[in-house]
């Protein structure tokens, strides 16, 4: 069993940046894919970026592409999702999740295990 815990949420204004972090513990995240995704109110919950487990290539949605950028240290444990030129339209709860396979996943349904979130609002 894994946990997963982020941190880093907060109130910015826009054009600011954020770094939020998501920390394991129980078991090591370093031989697996990590994603981030992202739920605003009344929406579904949203695909952001993903790392693979060797080499740290990654993949972004286009809304994110250039702005965001996701990085680990798994000698911490810990994946992070550096957030640039933030708008008002990134508000939304934050997530990370284990992917299930070795896989730059897309779809919620391929994770498994997720973090309980945390909240970003971007105020124009």
């Amino acid at each position: 069993q894994v946990q997963l815990v982020e941190s880093g949420g907060g109130l910015v204004q826009a054009g600011g940046s954020l770094r939020l972090s998501c920390t394991a513990s129980g078991r090591t995240i370093s031989a697996y894919f990590m994603g981030w995704f992202r739920q605003a109110p009344a929406k579904e919950r949203e695909f952001v970026g993903v790392i693979n487990s060797n080499d740290g290539a990654t993949r972004y949605a286009d809304s994110v592409k250039g702005r965001f950028t996701i990085s680990r240290d798994n000698a911490k444990n810990t994946v992070y999702l550096q957030m640039n030129s933030l708008k008002p339209e990134d508000t939304a709860v934050y997530y990370c999740a284990r992917a299930r396979s070795a896989s730059m996943a897309v779809s919620t349904t391929a994770y498994d295990y997720w973090g309980q979130g945390t909240q970003v609002t971007v105020s124009s």
